[in-house]
């Protein structure tokens, strides 16, 4: 693939009004799952990695079910559902948590039903920036939402940490309703440029989604990408909301410092993401994403060694870049590689390979910081990520992948 500049021409309306909601929707997420993940890191890793989990089951078994719902019903009316669903259990976890305090029980009832949603909210979501775009536009439209979604962890970091250390979860829980009271109005006000082809209603479900993993297998170069960002996911995403906890209370670091760690690990992204989104992608994103990941390698070694907050909020920073580099590069190809008629169904698959990674690695991160320390948990998450750098340096697919853009099928939509 080659680097190059995007189109300079101006991104429409209704894209700018829907990130903007998805944004301000973002701010509140990051506060609740920072105050989940803190709540849950009192009872120990084992715990905390069990609540972690029940978020990642029911979304790992129904996003391919969620992603051919989508396809079929149309991206922006699941949204407007599932906004509505947090809306609901934001609202009920804030009074919940404000009468009988946080009791596991309140925080796995949470988790499963948060995973259950996301697991048709997501592919949905994915889908958005291609059907409100033009194609030259679609790689800029996916590295701003990218620097928007860091720059909200950033301030999502600090603030949760602020909000769990003057009021706990029931402040942070209220503070998401309002922010999806916010994104349900958006989503009523905009309308798609364009729409995919939906599958026959008349299909079986189960076989539309099967279909969809079928489709995703078969383009070229999407295994590959699939598979590397599985083993990256698996070790990448647990780190702020396991391991940083975790670490942090090992070492008597209050919860601002933890938030602190996982801000400025955002502050790093945003910083590459929106130099891709100015320059263009660098050519062979493979290697890009090899040399992100051998970022993140050493910054996680830094992390997991620091004996002092202000070297732990360096490193965060450092493996952020890593981050950035990763998904900067290899998230085009995703976006834009779907059939027009397979949208929601391979972000569905996109987000399981991440989903089922991080099941396993949730549990497993948590019981090794449990029986050994917070510091051999963060060493094991950047021994694997050293062996996904590896991996895709020696992959002929990956080194050679290129992105294949499908956008020109797409048809302008009916203003219904």
């Amino acid at each position: 693939m080659k680097g190059s500049r995007p189109s300079t021409s101006k991104l429409p309306a209704a894209f700018k009004v829907w990130a903007a909601g998805a944004l301000i929707s973002q701010l509140g997420d990051s506060a609740l799952y920072f105050g989940i993940g803190w709540a849950a890191s009192s009872d120990g890793g084992t715990v905390a990695g069990l609540v972690l989990s029940m978020i990642s089951l029911p979304r790992t078994l129904l996003l391919l079910i969620g992603g051919a719902v989508g396809d079929r019903t149309g991206a922006r009316r699941i949204m407007l559902v599932g906004d509505s669903v947090m809306f609901l259990v934001a609202a009920a976890l804030a009074i919940s948590s404000w009468s009988l305090g946080t009791p596991v029980v309140i925080l796995l009832i949470a988790a499963v039903v948060i995973g259950t949603n996301d697991a048709f909210y997501l592919p949905a979501a994915g889908s958005m920036p291609r059907l409100l775009v033009d194609a030259d536009q679609v790689s800029r439209a996916v590295a701003l939402r990218q620097s928007g979604s860091q720059l909200v962890t950033i301030v999502g970091g600090p603030l949760g940490g602020v909000l769990v250390a003057l009021a706990g979860l029931p402040i942070a829980a209220a503070a998401d309703a309002a922010t999806f009271a916010v994104v349900i109005v958006v989503l009523f006000r905009i309308r798609p440029r364009f729409k995919p082809e939906h599958s026959s209603a008349g299909r079986n479900i189960l076989r539309e989604a099967a279909d969809g993993v079928r489709v995703a297998l078969h383009t070229p170069g999407l295994r590959a990408v699939l598979c590397l960002m599985a083993g990256a996911a698996g070790f990448i995403l647990p780190v702020s909301s396991l391991p940083v906890p975790l670490l942090s209370r090992s070492h008597g670091w209050p919860a601002l410092d933890a938030g602190l760690i996982v801000g400025t690990q955002s502050l790093g992204t945003i910083a590459i993401t929106l130099a891709v989104a100015y320059k263009g992608t660098i050519p062979r994103p493979g290697i890009v994403a090899s040399a992100g990941m051998a970022v993140v390698t050493l910054s996680l070694l830094c992390l997991g060694l620091s004996a002092m907050p202000s070297l732990a909020i360096a490193s965060g920073f450092f493996c952020g870049v890593g981050v950035g580099l990763l998904v900067s590069h290899l998230t085009p190809v995703l976006v834009t590689a779907a059939p027009r008629s397979h949208l929601a169904r391979v972000q569905a698959l996109f987000t399981l390979t991440q989903s089922s990674a991080l099941l396993i690695t949730n549990n497993l991160i948590g019981n090794i910081a449990h029986a050994f320390s917070a510091r051999t948990g963060l060493l094991t998450c950047a021994a694997v990520i050293c062996v996904c750098a590896l991996g895709a340096l020696l992959s002929p697919a990956l080194r050679h992948i290129g992105q294949h853009t499908t956008d020109a099928d797409f048809r302008p939509a009916d203003a219904s």
